[in-house]
């Protein structure tokens, strides 16, 4: 929700769950076949156990959604299910924050793995990260359709600050202030939608934009939302729009007339869990 890019540098960043999931079964099999994501790999390498994983996501990848963060928490949680290794929450939620970092190359945030651990919204602050209360939040996420790497956009960012940084330190204090604004706004979606604006532009600022994002952007806005930004790294991937509950239906059809997938979601407060007959 708030904090993109600023948190890979201690900043503050505001996270939410949303209700579409990725279900991850493990078994435990003598020979296990490599999984075709470093993520996964990951997940096996750190528990110290072989098996065979299946996958059915309803997160697109690639889309600025945490699909990665998802698969690993998920298939974390599996895999301590399948072989009873007796991991807590905070466990999981660190091994994958661990494994994120590593394929990311040391760029990688606690936000996502977190939060899909958790559930609820979710306040990650340097090293410590906090629950924030539930809210009854109306989200209308902007699927562009554009896939990005979030590794390179965090690079980009990088290499800006490396050669600006007397123009991109004052960009990210400027995120900074606005992720603290909001945390106290996050039942006043009219307000939110204003710090959600402005979180937007400042992502610009970074160029981490896309010209679709900005269409998709200004049509939710037209439509009527409260509020609408990036969500993720950028580059491409999804934007996200807080809308009024009698407007959402309004604001992806807006979304969709712009040639992306609308998707419309609200809070998940649960995080990670284990199904029954998936």
């Amino acid at each position: 929700m708030f904090g993109e890019h600023a948190v890979v540098y201690g900043k503050p960043g505001i996270a939410m769950a949303i209700k579409p999931r990725v279900f991850v079964t493990v078994r435990n099999t003598r020979h296990a076949t490599k999984a075709k994501s470093p993520y996964i790999d990951g997940c096996f390498e750190a528990m110290g156990v072989v098996g065979s994983v299946y996958l059915n996501s309803q997160i697109p990848s690639s889309s600025g959604l945490g699909s990665s963060a998802a698969v690993t928490v998920a298939t974390l949680s599996a895999i301590n299910d399948e072989f009873s290794l007796h991991k807590t929450r905070e466990d999981i939620a660190n091994m994958a924050f661990e494994i994120e970092k590593t394929v990311q190359k040391g760029r990688a945030s606690p936000t996502d793995t977190t939060v899909s651990t958790y559930g609820g919204i979710v306040l990650i602050s340097g090293g410590s990260r906090r629950r924030l209360p539930p809210q009854n939040i109306h989200l209308v996420i902007g699927d562009s359709l554009v896939s990005h790497s979030t590794s390179k956009m965090v690079e980009l960012v990088a290499e800006l600050r490396k050669k600006h940084p007397e123009i991109v330190d004052p960009v990210l204090d400027a995120i900074q202030g606005v992720s603290l604004a909001a945390i106290h706004h996050l039942s006043n979606p009219r307000e939110l939608g204003r710090y959600m604006n402005m979180n937007h532009a400042l992502l610009d600022a970074l160029g981490v934009g896309h010209p679709q994002l900005s269409r998709l952007v200004l049509a939710a806005r037209s439509a009527g939302a409260f509020g609408a930004k990036i969500t993720g790294a950028g580059g491409g991937g999804s934007m996200i729009a807080l809308c009024p509950r009698q407007l959402k239906h309004r604001v992806a059809g807006a979304i969709e007339a712009c040639d992306a997938r609308a998707i419309i979601t609200s809070i998940d407060t649960e995080g990670v869990r284990k199904e029954k007959n998936v």
